[in-house]
């Protein structure tokens, strides 16, 4: 399959998720997530990711970013913090292995109530595996930081969040981000939607049409799912056995992985 380079579109926002391998809880001690967090502000620093939303999970992360002209910020990113985040975890554990699924998996979001809605999926993620009530809950996350913003090693790009979700200043994204969320949970427990986490990209018509055109040939196979205003680039649907690899296959990470779901992706 191709490589995530080779899918990169400069300034579009995606949705990453990652998973360990073979659904082993890995992260399931906190100080294992703070090192990935570590690592997640470490290519902040070096790279200069723009990073808008996250989460780790005890098996699984969340990283919502905006790509910019460079295509190699987010690969770059990546390896930086998948690498590091298992190699340390197996030199602490003397474990030998790859720590992570060979490929990790970017959405393409389109700007607007879509961003919104992928925003806020994020942060239920703990919810929705029915590990806490509320997404404060939640040590690492990036509900956390948006409603308690960090004075040190801060990850999330406030000025660039405040600007997509057409915010006023800070206290009006904290304000809004909080109301998104109470008003998903009112609707009950949320349940996981699929569009996040097994496509190539989600947003209105025209953004899909836009999508398709600037991939090409690289999204021929794909089928395009229609919603009222909400469109998917599906995913081809692929065999989930045929995927495990060598951890070094994180050096080019492919874009898309069809996998079997833990209860919070």
């Amino acid at each position: 399959m191709p490589r995530a380079n080779r899918h990169f579109l400069p300034n579009h926002i995606w949705h990453i998720t990652h998973r360990c391998h073979k659904k082993e809880f890995l992260f399931k001690f906190d100080k294992d997530r703070r090192n990935w967090l570590d690592w997640l502000f470490g290519a902040k620093k070096r790279f200069g990711l723009s990073i808008l939303n996250y989460m780790v999970t005890s098996n699984h992360i969340h990283l919502l970013v905006v790509g910019g002209k460079d295509q190699e910020i987010i690969p770059q990113s990546m390896q930086l913090i998948a690498g590091r985040t298992g190699q340390e975890y197996n030199q602490r554990k003397s474990r030998k292995g790859a720590f992570w699924e060979d490929r990790y998996h970017a959405t393409a979001v389109e700007n607007g109530n879509h961003l919104i809605e992928c925003l806020v999926y994020i942060d239920l993620n703990m919810v929705r595996a029915g590990k806490v009530n509320h997404p404060q809950e939640w040590s690492c996350s990036g509900y956390k930081e948006i409603q308690n913003p960090r004075k040190r090693y801060g990850l999330i790009d406030f000025e660039r969040l405040i600007d997509l979700v057409e915010a006023k200043n800070e206290e009006e994204l904290k304000r809004s981000h909080k109301e998104w969320i109470e008003e998903k949970l009112r609707h009950g427990n949320p349940f996981r939607e699929d569009k996040w986490t097994e496509s190539v990209a989600v947003g209105g018509e025209e953004f899909i049409k836009e999508i398709k055109e600037d991939l090409g040939v690289k999204v021929l196979g794909r089928t395009t799912l229609t919603d009222g205003d909400l469109h998917q680039l599906r995913e081809a649907q692929q065999s989930y056995a045929a995927h495990f690899g060598p951890e070094k296959g994180l050096l080019r990470q492919n874009l898309s992985f069809k996998w079997d779901v833990y209860p919070g992706i």
